[in-house]
Order: C-alpha cells, then sequence, then structure tokens
C-alpha cells in the first residue's frame, strides 16, 4: 500500500470519528500505530490552509494530479517555463506541503512525464497501424534552428509531430532518408506536402514522395512584406517627421506673435503634411488589406458566401491581389521589385491547387463511407461540410477581426 493509500484511510477514518484515538485508528485501519502516529502528524502539518482537507480526499488527490501535470506539461514542456517560475506557481495556491516544489523534483517530474508521453504516443501508432487506422497525411517539412538544425516533419491535419531530429545538412538526400524511415512502418501516403520554396524540399515531394509540392501561405505573404511594407513604412514614418517639424515651426510663430502671412504660410504647410500622412496611412491599410485578402482566398468555399471554389478561380483571385498590390505601388511612386513579385506569381498556381485536392479527397471520403442519393451528396457538400469546416477553423483563428469574418 502506498503512501497516499495510507494517508487517505487515516484521515477517512479521523473524518468519521474525530475523537478516535491512535489505538482505536490503527485497528480500523489495520497499520501500526507508528503509521497511524507518523502520518497523522504530516497531515497536521499539511493543513496549513482552510482548502488543506480536500487534497486528503480522493476527489481532490486525483485533482491535485491532474493540476501538478497540466502545469508541468503546459507550462515546462510546451512553453519553456522555468522551475523555478512553476515552484513560485504552486507555492501561490499553498501547495508547498502536498507536493513536492523543489525545482530539482519539478524537472525530474518533466523528464519523467515527456518520457512517458513519447511512450505512449508510440504505443497509440502501433495501435493504429496494427488496426489500420493510418490516413493519408498532410505533410509539413521545414528545418528549425536552435543550438543545431533540426529537421522537422509533421502532419498538418492532426498536429502530430512524425519527426524531429537533428541533423548536419538538410540536402534531399538527408531528407528522403528520414522521411522514408519514417514513413515505411505506417503503410500511408503522403497527400500532398506543404513547405517553403526550397528546392530540396520541392524534390522531396515531387520525386522522393511523387506528391504534389504546395507552397507556404506563410512564407507567400511574408516574401511580400519583406518586400514592400518597409518602404511604404518609411514613406509614412518620413510624413510623420515633416509634420511634427511643421507643427512645432508654427507653434513657434504664434508664440512669437509675428505679422499674419507666416502664422497662414504654415498652417498650410501643416495641413499638407496632414493629408501626406493621411495618404501614406491609406496606402498602408490597403496594402495591408490585399494580404489579408489573399490570406482569406486559399479555402474550399468564399469567405463572402460560402460557395465553392475550384482551383482556377482561387488562382485568379490569388493573381488579381497580386495585379492591385503592383498597381497600387506604381501608382504612389514605390520601386516595383519584379523580383519579388515574379516569385510569388510562380507559386499562386502552386498554391490554389491545393483545393481541388481537397476536394477531390473530400468526396472520395464521402463516396467510400455511405451510398447517398444526390440529394442528401448535396445536402452534405452545400450545408453540412462548410458547417463543420468553418467551425474548425473558427477553433484555430486566434486573431479576432479573423475570427469574426470567419
Amino acid at each position: 500500500m502506498g503512501f497516499w493509500q495510507r494517508s487517505r484511510l487515516i484521515f477517512n477514518s479521523f473524518r468519521d470519528n474525530a475523537n478516535a484515538s491512535i489505538r482505536q485508528v490503527a485497528r480500523h485501519t489495520g497499520l501500526s500505530k507508528s503509521s497511524v502516529h507518523r502520518l497523522g502528524q504530516a497531515m497536521e502539518r499539511r493543513n496549513g490552509h482552510p482548502e488543506s482537507w480536500f487534497w486528503e480526499t480522493e476527489e481532490g488527490h486525483r485533482w491535485l494530479i491532474r493540476l501538478v501535470v497540466a502545469a508541468l506539461y503546459h507550462f515546462g514542456l510546451k512553453r519553456g517555463v522555468g522551475a523555478e517560475t512553476m515552484r513560485a506557481f504552486f507555492a501561490c495556491l499553498h501547495l508547498e506541503q502536498q507536493v513536492g516544489c523543489a525545482p530539482s523534483t519539478l524537472r525530474a517530474v518533466m523528464e519523467q512525464l515527456e518520457h512517458l508521453i513519447l511512450e505512449t504516443t508510440e504505443a497509440w501508432e502501433r495501435e493504429g497501424i496494427a488496426q489500420g487506422q493510418m490516413g493519408p497525411i498532410v505533410g509539413s517539412v521545414d528545418e528549425t534552428f536552435l543550438e543545431r538544425m533540426m529537421l522537422v516533419f509533421m502532419d498538418l491535419v492532426s498536429g502530430y509531430i512524425l519527426f524531429e531530429e537533428v541533423a548536419d545538412d538538410r540536402t534531399y538526400e538527408t531528407w528522403y532518408g528520414r522521411v522514408k524511415a519514417r514513413l515505411a512502418p505506417m503503410k500511408t501516403r503522403v497527400l500532398y506536402l506543404v513547405s517553403d520554396r526550397a528546392k530540396a524540399l520541392i524534390k522531396l515531394a515531387e520525386t522522393g514522395l511523387e506528391c504534389p509540392s504546395i507552397p507556404d501561405v506563410f512564407h507567400l505573404l511574408y516574401d511580400l512584406v519583406k518586400g514592400y511594407s518597409l518602404a511604404i513604412s518609411s514613406q509614412l514614418k518620413a510624413a510623420h517627421q515633416a509634420l511634427s517639424q511643421a507643427q512645432a515651426h508654427l507653434d513657434k510663430l504664434q508664440a512669437s506673435g509675428t505679422s499674419e502671412t507666416e502664422p497662414q504660410a504654415a498652417q498650410s504647410a501643416v495641413a499638407a503634411c496632414e493629408a501626406e500622412v493621411s495618404h501614406w496611412e491609406q496606402v498602408r491599410e490597403t496594402y495591408r488589406a490585399h494580404l489579408k485578402a489573399m490570406s482569406l482566398q486559399v479555402f474550399p468555399w468564399r469567405v463572402t458566401d460560402s460557395t465553392p471554389q475550384t482551383s482556377q478561380e482561387v488562382e485568379a483571385h490569388l493573381t488579381a491581389e497580386v495585379a492591385a498590390i503592383q498597381e497600387l505601388l506604381e501608382s504612389n511612386g514605390l520601386p516595383v521589385k519584379q523580383k519579388v513579385l515574379g516569385k510569388v506569381r510562380q507559386q499562386l498556381a502552386g498554391l490554389a491547387g491545393v483545393i481541388d485536392l481537397w476536394w477531390q479527397e473530400v468526396r472520395q471520403g464521402v463516396q467510400s463511407q455511405i451510398v447517398l442519393t444526390p440529394m442528401w451528396a448535396n445536402w452534405v457538400e452545400a450545408h453540412l461540410l462548410p458547417l463543420m469546416y468553418w467551425e474548425q477553423q473558427v477553433l484555430r483563428t486566434r486573431c479576432p477581426r479573423r475570427k469574426a469574418k470567419l
């Protein structure tokens, strides 16, 4: 019998009969008098706050375990919060006597928790493979640079990290060897592979895995931001500086009481600077609106009316947004970096291609599960699927404005 089981027996015995002696409790629980005396003293030390009694109950002890594991998992393992900070967190909850709060103890528990998570994951994966539950993978590959370079391969649908390994290089041969070795026992296929436009990753998809290589929306928009945001921000910053100088000059003239003509000219200069600031703020907002519109185009349904889209329609919308960005730049005298726009335009067809892949996979999945009449097939595609799809997109979106839009 473990420590907490014996403590709970003694706690329940004293709770049922507060006036019971140590001898009576020992006889009732079957424990020795020395154990009852020692564990009773430990409970008295733990009972330092009004809520402390709850942690001695079976329900309270289970909840306490859940609290500790949740804190170590979400704060320690997922967010990298230090053991000293978590020790202070548990101390604020008056848990110093119930939980081993020493930083070394918390680190040891986190190591054990990490090991158990990996063991559980491996067991679930083996069970899924044995039962034939491994569906097609929507893969995503990228390199992460921490102390050393790490190759990361994950399934975008489930968020399951298939591997995260240190590597000395990121060539096609390295990627192909790691991915094939990982997928071999799973007996599944990669539906398509999302990545930046690294040549090794494109080759990994098209040659190694024989699946489409889909550009990453984030990297595509980042190319546009990297190419033009600084130019627009510089113009806006210069306009603000000119406005500040003009306003300071006007204030100086008004304070000195000079002739009326000079303040009038200064006021006109301030008005012109304000118009310039307003103009560049509008340019920035228009530019950002085009970027947001591009990010909201790559869905199986239109965001405006939830009607189905094809890859050709999505590509046309994306092309129009890029053309609008180019026109915005040219009309405002900003440098048009054809290399940036050319790189973005080359990715639009691949980015839009995911729409047809999505519809193909969904329709095959529905038809393989159940035979539907035309009426019910139309209901699934026109009502049920978009309802479930947008619900999931809203749950995954953190930006309040984007969430409201979806």
